[in-house]
């Protein structure tokens, strides 16, 4: 067991079992994982599904540890992860993330999040993935690169909630956003980071841009050659290793030192 907790939060279109494959294969009793409102948790009514609004919900969350938290994300996951690095950096000991290239000033949003991002064309693309029945849910997920046990999990907890907080989130995070809150990614250096680059993933900028932001952000990067968006399940003691390697490089907290 490590001395500092670990924190997991997962993105889009997920629930929090994206993390049961890698979990197995860290094999400790000392995680958390939270799950952002919408996306496999309740949404609330009044939450504010915005990027502001789950760094805010993220930091909240966080402030109920005892102790700074050694904190992992992905996808949007990782995007929330960054917001409280850049601005929260208390709350941390260390930060991972796979989504440090949305933060570059030159990433363009996929296809799929500009479809979401457009009125009516996203409401319409909502409809079809959330409102599809639970079979033709789940061959998606595989057809796109998870695992069968876990996609059959994740999309149990597709619904109608998580399709409003797709769009919601999306649209709030239209470029320019994204590039001004890059701006701030050398605030993220005052704690030591990991930037995720899973070479075969396409949706979070290229590999250059992942590269560009992790050095801005002052974090180390764990390549992971062949891997797609969904590393965690795809390999998971691949993506293990790499946790362990960089939580083993950091200095132990003086509040776990033994006298």
């Amino acid at each position: 067991m490590s001395p500092v907790p670990a924190v997991f939060v997962h993105g889009n279109p997920e629930t929090a079992a994206v993390w049961t494959p890698l979990l197995r294969e860290l094999g400790r009793d000392d995680v958390t994982c939270l799950s952002p409102p919408g996306f496999g948790a309740p949404l609330p009514a009044g939450f504010e599904a915005t990027v502001g609004g789950y760094r805010d919900w993220l930091s909240a969350e966080l402030e109920a540890f005892d102790e700074p938290v050694d904190l992992v994300g992905h996808d949007w996951g990782g995007g929330h992860v960054l917001g409280v690095a850049m601005t929260r950096p208390d709350l941390l000991r260390s930060w991972v993330s796979d989504a440090v290239g949305i933060f570059d000033p030159d990433y363009v949003w996929h296809d799929l999040a500009r479809e979401w991002q457009t009125p009516g064309d996203g409401e319409a693309a909502v409809a079809r993935r959330f409102g599809a029945g639970l079979a033709e849910r789940v061959a998606s997920l595989v057809d796109r690169g998870i695992t069968a046990p876990v996609a059959e999990q994740v999309a149990a907890g597709q619904d109608e909630a998580m399709g409003r907080a797709v769009l919601t989130l999306y649209r709030s995070a239209a470029q320019p956003v994204m590039a001004r809150l890059g701006e701030h990614l050398p605030g993220a250096a005052r704690r030591p980071g990991l930037a995720v680059v899973a070479t075969a993933d396409h949706v979070g900028g290229t590999e250059e841009q992942r590269h560009r932001s992790a050095a801005r952000a002052g974090a180390a990067t764990a390549v992971l050659p062949g891997l797609g968006h969904w590393w965690m399940v795809q390999e998971p003691r691949t993506g293990a290793r790499a946790l362990r390697t960089f939580w083993g490089s950091l200095p132990i907290p003086q509040s776990s030192v033994q006298p």
